[in-house]
């Protein structure tokens, strides 16, 4: 049963998940918690390991729910569900609507969908701030190590868009590397 359960799952999120990974998380975070598969802070930690790790996220997250629930055939089962939906609709696009995305009607509704996800992407992170900072591992006050390092993190962010010499800023992945580090110095080390 646990099979189908994936299955069925993963293929919603696949199914429904528009703007990429970080769109995808409220429907993953709806879907694990339903199943009770995992609860919001170990959902929090894998977001954060998952964005650390090579691969997409969302892959990266079924691979991980599939794998603690089924093993390695309940890994298989959700990786592949949650990919097979965007997969086939990718192949049909480029077979049979390779000039679809110069139509007006298509164009308009992509502009449509753009103020959507970017408004999930931005409640998603939001979530994740206030869970790590505020809410997560049980805790019942502010984490202020959390507090501190996600303040430090975004000044570093932001603020190396300033500096000339370094045209874009930061790469977000040596960020993701440094804050990675970061953390299993701090929380890692008990």
């Amino acid at each position: 049963m646990i099979y189908l359960d994936l299955f069925l799952g993963f293929l919603r999120v696949g199914l429904f998940s528009f703007g990429g990974a970080y769109g995808a998380i409220p429907l993953i975070r709806e879907v694990v918690l339903s199943y009770g598969w995992i609860d919001d802070s170990i959902l929090a930690d894998m977001i954060a390991v998952s964005e650390s790790t090579p691969g997409p996220i969302m892959l990266n997250l079924a691979t991980y729910v599939g794998a603690s629930q089924a093993g390695i055939p309940g890994a298989l089962i959700a990786s592949v569900t949650v990919v097979l939906p965007s997969f086939i609709v990718t192949l049909l696009i480029m077979v049979l609507l390779k000039n679809a995305v110069k139509n007006k009607a298509v164009q308009a509704l992509l502009d449509g969908l753009k103020p959507c996800i970017t408004g999930i992407i931005l409640a998603t992170g939001l979530y994740l701030i206030f869970e790590n900072c505020f809410g997560g591992r049980g805790a019942v006050s502010p984490d202020l190590v959390s507090i501190i390092m996600t303040a430090a993190f975004a000044l570093i962010y932001f603020g190396s868009r300033k500096i000339k010499a370094l045209r874009r800023g930061i790469s977000p992945i040596l960020l993701i590397a440094i804050s990675a580090v970061a953390g299993i110095v701090v929380f890692g080390i008990k």
